[in-house]
């Protein structure tokens, strides 16, 4: 039989299934369990009826985690101790002397990511031509390995010096870590130029690689017969079996498959150009899709710099749970705090009193509360009147005024965040489509759309879970990386072909560890340059010397508005071999099992009833005008007036203003 397959995408406030059955798509949410996010993904797996030995031999599960993320921005990973070479064990303190408020004088201290007395020095030293500095002998070994023993971490991050030319000194330092520690090499997990982004990559690898390995391996327990894979930062998905020992790649797991997603949805109506929000309960998500997902090696979670590559995105605290509130000099203010799952919106009815964005929706009726998750969770009208109207007793005005206003505030922190993907970028966000997804999207679209000039806009089909459908749809994919520093000038391409070679033989080892058919693997070489001198790099398609020096003076001109007459250097070459992910098809959902949606709604600013459509029962190609709502069992969208919406025939909403 056919397998089943299973996108799970965890949230800060529901967890998101897509289930993939002979042919046929079908959605669920269920509310996270942030203290415990394994037991909603059990709870829906069981609501969905795939708990049972037969159902789960056959499930393929697809994964995206913020156990790694929440770890990192919570400062609760696990306890490691930082290996480098001797003078250098100040390294992840110092960084790059960088200060957030540049011009305070007196910032707060800031405590060091690994205590001083956990970061160790040993011998083992390259120089930058490969040669040996310093020797590592046994006895500095055994020194180095009780000294690891004494202080009894779970895990050890080593990063020597220049290890990316010859990883002999890290794999003999690994070797003699004590039984059970969980060792990160910057050979394996980064073995790119820059000190400090290695080692802090390398770093992160090991602070939470122990927790995702717990969590992975309670999954694979407590789904015994099933095969579960997990979404990388970069769009592409490895086997679990694998991610726990690269868990940096984890960083922005979810993420990743909301953009997998759109430009999945993009593509089955023919755009490619896309411009992305992804509004859950906790957070959104912007980013660029250019054909594909636009990638950074420069990105940042929290305060620290993630060299891995992974999907360039601008994240805020505004989400449908963004908690309102009136500061001490009267002005509305919205998020960052979230009311999150527990005990979210006052509209959910489980004890929030906060008011938030969602219970705005409510008071204003773009949000119906009897079709809210297609009739299955009903909202509590009275209790989102009630939070909202303590806002608008603290600002003197009306209810439905105070809610108009947390939209708007909410509109602008959303509306800044695109700007930073596209204006501040030299794009004109006039030329792409905005594509709206996650449950609170749709509500938003439109007054979105309008504040960057934009005329086009797209609701995917299944807009509320499009992350888990991006992970069914995201191929499985490694991407791997080898700093060889290099003028372009008199460069022997048997060397770069030589090194591509040696990732993406790695690379395919990898993908056939998870059953894959090596003749369904594809390789894509690309090479980081910069002219001579520079400090950073850009990315373009590996074509010999030449042809790449070109590309990358198109490039550069494109995006800083000049080239230059310089020297070009290659600073690393990237592989990604890649295997297609599932075939899937949009179309239209399904009617739920939920009550029919009424025809009406009573929408604060309009004297007469605005009509209510299930987007299940609309017809391809039928056109709406604004005002009007569109309900579906896991999203609902606003059509503010001036658009006119059409669903086409993969079921994504196309609207028009």
């Amino acid at each position: 039989m056919s397998p089943i397959l299973l996108g799970v995408d965890t949230g800060g406030t529901f967890t998101d299934f897509v289930l993939w059955r002979e042919g046929r798509l079908a959605t669920h949410k269920v509310l996270s369990t942030p203290s415990d996010p394994a037991e909603a993904i059990l709870r829906g797996i069981a609501d969905l009826g795939l708990d049972d030995p037969a159902a789960l031999r056959r499930l393929v599960v697809v994964h995206g985690s913020t156990v790694a993320t929440n770890a990192v921005l919570e400062g609760k990973g696990v306890r490691t101790c930082f290996i480098t070479n001797h003078g250098l064990g100040d390294l992840l303190t110092i960084g790059r002397q960088a200060r957030e408020r540049l011009y305070d004088l007196q910032p707060p201290p800031v405590p060091p990511p690994v205590p001083p007395e956990d970061c160790l020095e040993t011998g083992g030293r390259l120089g930058a031509d490969g040669g040996v500095v310093e020797p590592l002998d046994d006895e500095a070994l055994a020194a180095l390995a009780a000294a690891v023993a004494e202080r009894g971490p779970e895990a050890v991050a080593v990063c020597l010096l220049f290890s990316f030319l010859d990883d002999r000194f890290e794999r003999a330092v690994e070797a003699a870590m004590p039984e059970g520690v969980f060792v990160s090499r910057s050979s394996e997990v980064l073995p790119e130029v820059r000190e400090y982004e290695r080692a802090v990559t390398t770093w992160l690898n090991a602070y939470v690689g122990p927790l995702m390995e717990r969590y992975l391996q309670r999954l694979r327990r407590d789904l015994a017969g099933a095969r579960l894979s997990v979404m990388q930062s970069s769009g592409g998905t490895i086997a679990a079996e694998q991610a726990g020992r690269g868990a940096v790649h984890l960083l922005l797991s979810g993420p990743a498959g909301g953009l997998a997603g759109a430009r999945f949805a993009g593509a089955a109506s023919g755009l490619t150009r896309l411009l992305t929000f992804d509004m859950g309960g906790t957070s959104t998500d912007v980013a660029l899709v250019e054909g594909e997902p636009v990638l950074t090696t420069e990105g940042r979670v929290g305060r620290y710099p993630v060299a891995v590559p992974m999907v360039d995105m601008h994240t805020i605290g505004a989400g449908g749970g963004s908690i309102a509130r009136v500061d001490a000099g009267g002005l509305l203010q919205v998020g960052p705090e979230s009311a999150g799952a527990d005990p979210g919106p006052a509209c959910y009815g489980r004890g929030g009193r906060a008011a938030t964005v969602t219970d705005a929706h409510v008071v204003l009726g773009r949000l119906p509360a009897a079709a809210f998750l297609g009739g299955r969770m009903r909202l509590d009208v009275d209790a989102a009147r009630t939070a909202v109207g303590e806002v608008a007793a603290a600002l003197g005005c009306g209810v439905e005024e105070a809610a108009a206003g947390i939209v708007r505030v909410a509109d602008e922190h959303m509306a800044r965040a695109l700007r930073v993907m596209s204006v501040q970028r030299g794009i004109d966000p006039r030329e792409l489509t905005l594509v709206s997804f996650g449950g609170a999207g749709g509500l938003h679209v439109c007054a979105l759309a309008e504040a960057l000039g934009m005329t086009r806009a797209l609701v995917p089909v299944h807009a509320g879970v499009l992350s888990a459908l991006g992970m069914l749809a995201a191929p499985r994919e490694r991407r791997l990386s080898r700093s060889l520093v290099r003028p372009l000038d008199g460069l022997d391409p048997a060397e770069v072909e030589a090194a591509a070679a040696a990732l993406a033989a790695r690379g395919r080892a990898a993908l056939a560890e998870e059953g894959i058919d090596p003749a369904a693997v594809s390789e894509a070489v690309s090479a980081d340059l910069r002219y001579l001198g520079q400090a950073h790099t850009l990315t373009v398609p590996w074509s010999g010397p030449a042809g790449s020096a070109e590309a990358f003076h198109a490039l550069h001109e494109r995006r800083y508005g000049h080239r230059l007459e310089a020297p070009v250097e290659l600073v690393t070459v990237r592989v990604t071999c890649r295997a297609p992910g599932t075939p899937l098809t949009l179309a239209p959902a399904a009617r739920g099992e939920g009550p029919e949606p009424a025809a009406h709604a009573r929408v604060a600013g309009f004297t007469g009833p605005v009509p209510v459509h299930d987007r299940a029962a609309l017809p391809p190609g039928e056109v709406v005008e604004g005002p009007a709502v569109f309900t579906e069992p896991v999203a609902t969208t606003w059509l503010a007036p001036g658009w006119r919406a059409e669903q086409d025939a993969a079921g994504n909403l196309v609207l028009r203003r």
